[in-house]
């Protein structure tokens, strides 16, 4: 599940600034009142809502989401689906994450990706398309984030929960990227895509969509 409790501002919004005085606290103050309920829903169920920590959703890294978590009242069933290529592309410590945040940590999300920066881009991609950012996505292997480290970790917490194998990547054919999936287990899933992977973000350009969002008519 990912995170939208209040939207950013625009479609191409990024949180890089902190904002005027008290704008994210009167953000976030209907967090409880809509989500608070849920959580009790999925509670009565025994269900855990493990919500997708993501760049430019409102919880895109351990603060947004203990901030969200204080917001729900530490609700035992508010918890977090790990992807690491979420936070190599906002170069952020994936593996000490873990040590903070491993028993909220009930998903895993098995993405690579990669982060090569240069005088021109950084973390916000400069409007580029996938192929071109600084940060983009990965066949699994292909990509920078250190998954051996990673399982290491969730043997040293017992991990409990499954794993989801994922390949979306901008630079591989579905066949390649099958490829390398891991081999398959009850707590491994994937699944190869109909289409070349370079069109995961999207399926051509709707202009009238675009000037809607920008408000140009």
């Amino acid at each position: 599940m990912r995170p939208s409790p209040a939207r950013s501002p625009g479609p191409t919004s990024i949180p890089g600034r902190s904002g005027r005085p008290g704008w994210w606290r009167r953000r976030s103050t209907n967090w409880r009142k809509r989500w608070r309920p849920i959580l009790d829903a999925f509670d009565a169920e025994g269900v855990n809502v493990c919500y997708e920590i993501h760049p430019g959703e409102d919880l895109h890294d351990g603060v947004t989401f203990e901030m969200f978590l204080e917001r729900v009242g530490g609700h035992k069933r508010c918890n977090i689906l790990y992807d690491p290529s979420h936070f190599m592309l906002q170069q952020l410590d994936y593996l000490e994450y873990i040590d903070i945040y491993h028993e909220r940590i009930r998903m895993f999300h098995v993405k690579d990706a990669e982060f090569n920066p240069t005088g021109r881009q950084g973390v916000y991609g400069g409007f580029q398309s996938w192929t071109n950012r600084a940060g983009r996505f990965r066949s699994l292997g292909d990509g920078q984030v250190d998954f051996r480290s990673i399982f290491s970790k969730f043997a040293q917490y017992d991990f409990p929960a499954g794993r989801c194998w994922s390949g979306n990547a901008v630079s591989s054919i579905p066949r390649t990227a099958r490829a390398k999936a891991p081999s398959s287990s009850p707590t491994t899933s994937s699944a190869s895509p109909r289409r070349p992977s370079t069109t995961f973000a999207g399926a051509g350009t709707d202009q009238a969509a675009n000037r809607r969002m920008l408000g140009i008519h």
